[in-house]
């Protein structure tokens, strides 16, 4: 496997996942991004039977949170408005194991920063950290079908950019290579914990379901335009103090987008994507764009 085939099979997640990542169905002014939407193609195109190597990813978004959708599923202006400019530094181990034969393993750190402007008010700094292994393997030669889990941090570098949870963000991942074309995506869940503050109710995030799909074109070696389709759908949040679900609080977002990737070299890309919510329910609208960069080496 040289670095040329490698530095097209780049990798899991959280992608980007995700500013603060999980407010499993609340609502804010400011971006709500779905779950893994900033991975990009090739994202799950990995290999196996290979010599360990390390990857390290760049990723950032922004979004312009003008308009929000209520809980009948109407897009209305956002109270205020809102700017999320957000960002994720990943550092990803490759290994194998030569007890575990043909099935790959990679190791991710990731690291989540934020910066918010919204009501007047603007803020920044780190958010969670994201810590957790992925597996696959190659049904043929032109497959692959995996796992990954991860868990998330309660903790941020400020109050706001704190979950007070902890949480668990998993799915299925799949790739599948034609000669022209290319198609990988993941399926999965994101549970929490109850979320507990001083003088404060317990509050439980509802369960999240979410996928994410990419459509590319290899139209020349260095450039690849593709189609991004994301979905999330969030439960309600339930009062534990009070025993009751709270109203308003469950959400779901369909957004589509167009982007382009750069193979620069055998070890270096880069990928942007433009994406807008095609539907919503109890949620800021997408109105975003995604750039990647991603560097490997052995």
């Amino acid at each position: 496997m040289n670095l040329a085939r490698k530095s097209r099979q780049i990798l899991l997640w959280s992608g980007l996942c995700v500013p603060v990542l999980l407010g499993a169905g609340a609502q804010s002014s400011h971006a709500a991004d779905i779950t893994l939407g900033i991975i990009g193609p090739h994202e799950y195109d990995l290999p196996v039977d290979f010599k360990p190597f390390n990857v390290l990813v760049q990723y950032g978004d922004g979004n312009d949170a003008g308009n929000a959708y209520n809980g009948s599923g109407q897009r209305v202006a956002a109270h205020g408005g809102g700017h999320s400019w957000s960002g994720m530094t990943k550092y990803v181990h490759f290994r194998t194991f030569d007890a575990i034969p043909h099935v790959g393993f990679a190791f991710e750190v990731i690291q989540q920063e934020s910066y918010s402007l919204a009501d007047g008010k603007n803020y920044g700094g780190l958010g969670g950290t994201i810590v957790g292994p992925a597996a696959w393997f190659k049904p043929n030669a032109h497959s692959t079908f995996g796992f990954q889990t991860f868990m998330v941090t309660p903790s941020g570098s400020r109050d706001a950019l704190a979950s007070h949870y902890w949480s668990n963000i998993s799915s299925l991942i799949f790739d599948y290579e034609w000669k022209h074309f290319s198609f990988d995506g993941d399926f999965g869940t994101v549970v929490a914990s109850t979320k507990h503050e001083p003088g404060q109710h317990a509050f439980s995030p509802g369960v999240v379901f979410y996928s994410n799909l990419r459509f590319s074109w290899k139209a020349t070696k260095l450039i690849e335009p593709f189609f991004a389709f994301d979905w999330q759908n969030a439960g309600g949040t339930y009062d534990q103090t009070l025993r009751q679900d709270v109203s308003d609080t469950s959400s779901r977002e369909v957004a589509s987008g167009l982007g382009i990737m750069f193979n620069i070299s055998r070890s270096v890309s880069v990928t942007a994507r433009y994406s807008h919510s095609v539907e919503g329910r109890n949620i800021p609208e997408t109105d975003a764009y995604y750039l990647k960069f991603l560097y490997l080496w052995q």
